[in-house]
């Protein structure tokens, strides 16, 4: 039947059917509204007693869930209706209290043997699916304060590796750093020092009292602003590469303003794990146990994590986790949890040069985290968001050699914990705690209304199409008709298959692709016309046609795509959605108008003359 379509062609337009049939096949399973619950600490996990207590509030509230699953200590109950979903939250959100975290969901209804081979629906944006939406403002007041410390403590170490003898280095109230000497003569040397070191980061007063002589270390005019700004962009880039660490595509992470930071997961899978992650502020410290006799002024009190013991630890911070360059959680050989650490030069530099003369002294590993609590005022009744910081020793081990870039960290509670560590120190550590000023949860109900409009969109320019074409080209418009449908089935397979993105954009993306696709046919089917006008016989004229077309069809086709790639490249959001599906839509065109409905008109109409109303 086929007599000019060689067999290799036809043999991939059938495989490229049926994996686009199956690949696009996970898309007609709808998701179902559903909860999930997880535990809003590393250190206490959800148990079966807590989902039971959600379930008889459900019960109680007279709420009815098709199922519920409960596996790696978190809780996903499903629901028929996005309403049910939406009542559902508040009653457990208030059975369970604060101590967990209670999300909106879309729980997966694909078939297991669809899920076996790579199969799954594509990806829904923020405005289609829905998501979380997150308005985050930086301590600009704690990054410099830390950026003090961090100064103090260099320079504490710098004068001690010079010989240059001081009594105390110390943060003082109101951003300046005090160093006393013992006399004028060491003040002028360390003086020198600390300005080469530090050559326009600090402005010097001088001072002699109370038999001392004391310099005062003041930011320099700029030097301010230099550390915020640095602050909110190491915050901006840590929280784009934990972003990356939980999989979310197409994520907007951008700066607003001076100190806030906004951020929308659309289309992620587990919206509680990225609320605590993201949200979370964790951070290291490694300081030595203070000597018995050292003075009171140079030591620090810390309590462990896991129990009310106290330890008494140097003031001076060995390095902490911005030193981190990878953190990987594992297990011991007794199986307890551990985090195994690797720390960039500088930091390993740090550690080797206090370890080789404290072996047999112990080390502490301090985690920190800044958090944030809601109390009522007495007086007014209005909430208030209260910061403070915890902060803990999770290990206070003896140093039995000198350490250097690697080493690791033992006495973590779980394993969840010890993974959830390894991740925010593997994505990098915030130059300064991080609070929510504004957190929205977007549910699928918008989305459902964004997705039956622009699902309505599609089938009337997709009706229309085909209208024209049968009217203007009659048997070849149908092809043509049958080819469009193969073009979509195809995008919507390789969107699935390779976890693209859709959003309302690329709906407009998709609208575009079928009067691109349409196109083609359209200069394909005047060709093959002018030919027969020319007096070539059909079956040549077909021959001709779709040879001739091809040159004109790919140029207009590759112009598209160029500009495409180059929005996709450069464009954020809604401009980067557009420009993926239409990309993937001018390849699946291109597919489609020189292989799919050429099989068909040459397998048709290849071997006889055309009859009237074939064209």
């Amino acid at each position: 039947m086929i007599q000019r379509f060689s067999l290799w062609k036809t043999i991939v337009v059938v495989v490229s059917l049926i994996l686009g049939a199956l690949y696009g096949l996970p898309n007609g399973f709808p998701d179902d509204p559903a909860v999930q619950i997880t535990s809003n600490r590393s250190t206490e996990l959800l148990g079966e007693l807590d989902v039971i207590r959600a379930e008889e509030a459900l019960k109680d509230a007279g709420l009815t869930s098709l199922a519920r699953e409960f596996e790696n200590s978190q809780a996903l109950i499903r629901f028929d209706s996005v309403e049910a979903q939406i009542k559902a939250k508040s009653v457990v959100q208030k059975a369970l209290g604060s101590d967990f975290i209670v999300a909106l969901n879309l729980a997966p209804t694909t078939p297991e043997w669809l899920q076996s081979i790579g199969a799954n629906p594509m990806k829904l944006g923020l405005d289609l699916r829905g998501g979380v939406h997150f308005l985050m403002e930086v301590d600009l007041e704690a990054a410099v304060s830390q950026r003090l410390d961090a100064y103090a403590s260099e320079i504490k170490q710098m004068l001690r590796k010079e010989r240059i003898r001081f009594r105390s280095v110390d943060v003082k109230p109101g951003g300046e750093i005090e160093i006393r000497f013992l006399n004028a003569e060491t003040r002028a040397v360390g003086i020198d020092r600390v300005r080469s070191e530090y050559t326009g980061v600090f402005a010097y007063r001088e001072d002699d009292r109370d038999g001392a002589s004391f310099v005062d270390l003041l930011l320099a005019e700029g030097e301010q602003a230099n550390i915020e700004d640095y602050a909110v962009s190491q915050n901006l880039t840590t929280l784009r590469n934990r972003v990356n660490e939980l999989g979310v595509s197409e994520p907007l992470v951008q700066r607003q303003g001076q100190n806030r930071i906004v951020v929308e997961l659309p289309g992620v899978q587990d919206t509680a794990t990225a609320k605590r992650v993201l949200g979370a502020t964790a951070n290291l410290e490694f300081r030595l146990e203070a000597l018995p006799d050292a003075p009171v002024r140079e030591t620090q009190q810390f309590q462990f994590r896991a129990n009310e013991r106290i330890a008494q630890l140097e003031r001076d911070i060995i390095t902490t986790g911005n030193s981190v360059s990878d953190a990987r959680s594992s297990f011991d050989e007794n199986g307890m949890p551990q985090v195994n650490i690797n720390l960039d030069a500088s930091g390993g530099r740090r550690m080797a040069d206090v370890t080789k003369t404290s072996v047999g002294r112990r080390m502490a590993v301090i985690f920190i985290e800044s958090r944030t609590r809601t109390e009522i005022d007495r007086q007014t009744g209005e909430q208030k968001q209260i910061r403070y910081k915890e902060q803990g020793i999770i290990s206070l081990a003896t140093i039995q050699a000198v350490l250097g870039n690697q080493f690791r960290i033992t006495g973590l509670d779980n394993s969840r914990e010890a993974s959830e560590l390894a991740l925010l120190l593997r994505a990098g550590a915030l130059a300064a705690p991080i609070y929510f000023v504004e957190e929205r949860t977007i549910g699928p109900s918008l989305g459902a209304e964004n997705i039956e409009r622009g699902l309505n969109s599609v089938i009337i320019g997709f009706v229309l199409v085909m209208a024209f074409m049968i009217a203007f080209y009659r048997g070849f418009g149908v092809i043509a008709n049958v080819a469009l449908a193969v073009n979509l089935v195809l995008l919507i397979a390789i969107m699935s298959l390779f976890q693209a993105v859709l959003t309302l954009p690329g709906i407009a993306g998709i609208v575009l692709t079928v009067g691109m696709a349409v196109d083609a046919n359209v200069l394909i089917f005047s060709r093959i016309r002018e030919e027969r006008m020319r007096g070539l016989a059909d079956p040549q004229a077909i021959r001709v046609g779709f040879e001739r077309a091809f040159v004109t069809i790919l140029d207009s086709n590759i112009t598209t795509l160029l500009v495409a790639i180059i929005l996709a490249g450069i464009g954020s959001g809604p401009v980067k959605g557009f420009a993926i599906t239409l990309a993937i839509g001018i390849c699946t065109s291109l597919f489609t108008a020189t292989l799919v409905t050429r099989l068909f008109v040459e397998g048709l109409f290849g071997h006889r003359h055309l009859p009237k109303w074939a064209l």
